[in-house]
């Protein structure tokens, strides 16, 4: 089992922002991190997850931590709506980043995942690198 910590964020919003991703697995860490110069925290913290589940070898077995609502409830229960809707929303309106939730579905599917909601800045060791790993993103983005 994988256990992959996720988080994004931004300065500003939109503004520079940033992604990170600590993975533990067999007693090894890897971390990942990026950014983008304009973006949205909502696109970093699905960025987060989308880096995640692409650096994990298919059919792996992950538990993805996020502290990310919108994530969390966005891939496990709205996520089948909007596929039946044509990717609209209840009052018919293009759902957001349709674009990177396709790509994180998709990636899911290749993999076994559970998907765990937690508080952030709450002290949980994973989620507190995730989040450092996402502000290097932030700081990397900001300088160009």
């Amino acid at each position: 089992m994988v256990e992959a910590f996720t988080d994004g964020a931004c300065k500003g919003n939109p503004g520079p922002g940033g992604w990170g991703v600590l993975l533990r697995e067999a007693g090894g860490e890897r971390e990942l991190c990026g950014g983008e110069a304009l973006t949205t925290n909502n696109r970093m913290e699905m960025t987060a997850v989308i880096q995640a589940l692409a650096a994990l070898p298919e059919g792996s077995a992950v538990r993805l931590h996020t502290d990310s609502q919108y994530v969390q409830k966005g891939i496990t229960e709205w996520i089948h709506a909007w596929k039946r809707r044509g990717w609209k929303t209840a009052d018919n309106k293009p759902v957001k980043n349709a674009e990177l939730w396709r790509q994180m579905d998709a990636l899911a599917a290749r993999h076994r995942v559970e998907w765990v909601w937690v508080k952030g800045h709450a002290g949980h060791d994973g989620n507190e690198r995730a989040d450092r790993l996402a502000n290097r993103g932030v700081a990397t983005a900001a300088r160009g």
